[in-house]
């Protein structure tokens, strides 16, 4: 799947599940305990990871990337390409 599509897609799931907290704030408040249980765990939470990956998605993607890449190095280690660690020097 291309960038944009997926930034089109993150930033379309943030405009809709903006919708409900919307006439959740301007709603009479009679009203709002009937929606408020779904703005408060489904529709913020959500709202509020796809702005934050959309905001910092990029490095959150670099330290999966990184930590994966640790990983596949310590699960296949090569004997040429293993230096030994300094050692610790004491005070």
């Amino acid at each position: 799947m291309k960038e944009a599509t997926k930034r089109s897609i993150f930033r379309w799931i943030h405009i809709i599940c903006g919708i409900p907290i919307l006439g959740y704030i301007y709603d009479s408040p009679a009203d709002t305990h009937n929606y408020a249980h779904s703005v408060r765990y489904v529709f913020l939470p959500v709202l509020l990871l796809s702005g934050l990956w959309m905001w910092k998605g990029h490095v959150v993607r670099r330290l999966i990337w990184k930590r994966s890449a640790q990983q596949d190095a310590a699960a296949n280690p090569t004997t040429s390409a293993h230096r030994p660690e300094h050692p610790i020097v004491a005070r």
